[in-house]
């Protein structure tokens, strides 16, 4: 059985150029999804979400292989990032930073085998944040991208670039800033972490 993955088949998704910004229409996938509120460096919250996001994700994928349906790799962490007023979006201040973390998830996983994935993490691991977990139908439609690549606390020019790119095409923001991580900031130098950066629009 040869492994699927996702970001080579999506390629348009998750490989966006390093130069220059691209504007794509995203479809409407199936999301694991955790929302919370605070510092992601040092929230334990924040912690607890994303070990769930991913025990709960590498249990589906055993699951799915075992049937012998498919076997594929495991998608990569995904950030929704806002403040209830936008005006006080700073790095300055994290703490009030809200966010939804997601992984994406392939059209063959259904609630119940989430819910089945859900139990079986709590008998191993205990509790962690399952109780926010849930299973989500999510659309974002037209946006622009590009991959980032250096240490997050250096975005904001990237992003600034992205939202001037979408105010020339006479567009407005809508929705969420989102940002796909590819590396795993515990084994990869700042300078060459690899964030694809996405700003939907109307």
């Amino acid at each position: 059985m040869s492994k699927i993955d996702f970001k080579k088949t999506l390629k348009h998704l998750y490989n966006p150029s390093k130069k220059d910004i691209s504007v794509i229409t995203i479809p409407a996938m199936n999301f694991l999804m955790i929302d919370g509120q605070g510092n992601p460096n040092t929230s334990p919250s924040y912690a607890l979400a994303v070990e769930s996001l991913y025990a709960v994700s590498y249990s589906l994928k055993f699951m799915i292989k075992k049937t012998g349906q498919a076997d594929y790799v495991v998608l990569p962490l995904e950030a929704l990032w806002w403040t209830k007023n936008m005006a006080d979006f700073s790095p300055d201040n994290k703490d009030a930073w809200q966010w939804t973390i997601m992984i994406m998830q392939p059209e063959y996983i259904s609630e119940e085998l989430v819910q089945k994935a859900i139990i079986a993490v709590k008998d191993k691991k205990g509790d962690l944040a399952l109780d926010k977990l849930r299973f989500e139908h999510f659309s974002e439609g037209q946006s622009a991208q590009i991959m980032y690549i250096g240490p997050y606390a250096d975005e904001a020019p990237t992003i600034q670039r992205i939202h001037k790119h979408i105010d020339d095409l006479g567009k407005q923001l809508s929705g969420k800033h989102h940002e796909i991580y590819l590396s795993d900031p515990r084994r990869t130098a700042a300078e060459k972490l690899k964030t694809i950066i996405r700003q939907p629009f109307k």
